[in-house]
């Protein structure tokens, strides 16, 4: 611990030692012991500002601004909840009919053999299974 180190302890958190990093108190504590002349008068300081501090009392809010905070604040509307309803709903109804267009159109192209596919394709293929690109020209 050096004695800035210990200053800006004393500065940041007050005089009393509960109050200090606990990673920091034991070698604090430690430094003031050695060095008592100046951390008294360290802690002296910090102690009438942390006296100076502790007597500031804030009065409870009184009874008038309460009401005006109550009167003030936003009112819940039911609306929102059948808002959401409806938007699930929607959701739920795009997503049937999409399920139902795509066996639609697997069934035409299953029941008319007219599949779609021209030609062999290589993303088709599987590394199992070998691939249909040539690359042996190369």
């Amino acid at each position: 611990m050096t004695p800035e180190r210990f200053h800006q302890i004393v500065e940041a958190y007050g005089a009393d030692p509960r109050r200090w990093p606990m990673q920091e108190r034991a070698a604090a504590q430690a430094w003031a012991q050695s060095h008592r002349a100046e951390a008294v008068a360290v802690l002296s300081d910090a102690a009438g500002l942390d006296a100076w501090l502790a007597a500031d009392k804030i009065d409870p809010p009184g009874a008038a601004l309460q009401q005006r905070i109550v009167e003030r604040a936003p009112v819940r509307r039911p609306a929102a909840r059948r808002r959401l309803w409806w938007s699930g709903a929607a959701v739920a109804g795009v997503g049937l009919l999409g399920g139902a267009a795509g066996a639609f159109a697997v069934s035409f192209f299953v029941l008319t053999e007219n599949a779609p596919l021209l030609h062999d394709s290589s993303y088709l293929t599987s590394s199992f299974g070998g691939t249909s690109a040539d690359w042996s020209g190369e």
